[in-house]
């Protein structure tokens, strides 16, 4: 059986039983008992010249040393190259408000727009993450499912502007939206776990402890949530708190180019990472090739006096 160790470092480990040919090779040259031809000068007084044994036994071990070298390089040697990286999947879920005073102008739009053109241009950043998107009032609606594919983002824009959409109410349940989020997050066995809330408004289900508890929920699943508050410049104290314990941050926009300097912070804190998925292996033909090329210039020298002859 071959060694795990040798068989990952050589692409046909199945030809490396071949090496034994010229071991056996080199065995019998070196037992020194195919040299003996009867002469009549064998009871003769001859010094024995024990170096020049040596020399000659090196020089006719060459070929078998060739031998071995070609083995290999048939084989295939491999060597390890650069590790096979891709980045670190994140995943994150987008949390938007779709109240009635999302509505309120801001910039060239309303809330709602400058929030949905932010977080397309959001995607931009974390290309190989996966996004989900909910949108919440008085009640959820989970849009779109976690995924790679960022067309649906910009497809959803015109479906769930809150003029046009009051199937679920017209509050602020922002407690209820995250325990929807942070269980779609829960099912995903790999990678990180983020939240973004964009939201305008209070929330009654957060007071008197409320959100302490989402909190809590959410750490214990492993989730960072971090908050967007447009419009008003004054964030509610239990959503700071809530991100905070969190290990997230909450932010405040006042208009859409700050919006998207806040999407662009979130990037910021949340850096992307590289794992390793494989090891690349490539040919490494080099150091036999060369050491093949020293041991048959050797050889070729040899020949032109190391030579074994019966007299």
């Amino acid at each position: 059986m071959m060694l795990p160790g040798i068989a990952d470092s050589f692409e046909r480990p199945w030809l490396l039983p071949l090496l034994i040919v010229p071991a056996l090779l080199l065995a019998w040259l070196w037992r020194g008992q195919q040299r003996r031809i009867a002469l009549p000068v064998d009871h003769s007084l001859r010094a024995e010249r024990r170096i020049l044994k040596v020399l000659l036994l090196l020089a006719e071990s060459l070929p078998p040393l060739l031998l071995a070298v070609a083995i290999l390089l048939i084989s295939v040697p491999l060597a390890t190259g650069s590790p096979v990286t891709q980045r670190k999947l994140t995943n994150i879920e987008f949390c938007v408000d779709c109240s009635g005073s999302m509505t309120a102008p801001f910039g060239e739009g309303t809330r709602y727009d400058a929030s949905m053109q932010a977080i397309n241009q959001f995607l931009n950043f974390r290309e190989g993450d996966a996004f989900g998107l909910t949108f919440f009032a008085s009640d959820v609606v989970r849009w779109c499912p976690l995924t790679r594919d960022t067309s649906a983002f910009a497809c959803s824009l015109p479906f769930m502007k809150p003029d046009s959409q009051r199937a679920i109410g017209g509050g602020t349940m922002i407690g209820r939206a995250l325990i929807n989020c942070r269980k779609v997050l829960e099912d995903q066995a790999q990678g990180d776990r983020m939240i973004i809330l964009v939201s305008d408004g209070q929330s009654s289900d957060l007071m008197n402890g409320g959100n302490e508890e989402r909190a809590r929920e959410l750490q214990q699943a492993g989730i960072v949530l971090f908050c967007i508050h447009i419009g008003d410049p004054n964030i509610p104290d239990e959503i700071v708190t809530m991100a905070r314990l969190t290990g997230g941050e909450a932010f405040v926009s006042g208009d859409p180019a700050a919006l998207q300097s806040v999407f662009q912070r979130i990037d910021g804190m949340q850096p992307a990472e590289l794992e390793q998925v494989a090891v690349e292996y490539v040919d490494e033909f080099r150091p036999f090739c060369l050491g093949g090329l020293l041991l048959l210039s050797l050889w070729l020298l040899a020949g032109y006096g190391l030579r074994y002859v019966p007299w």
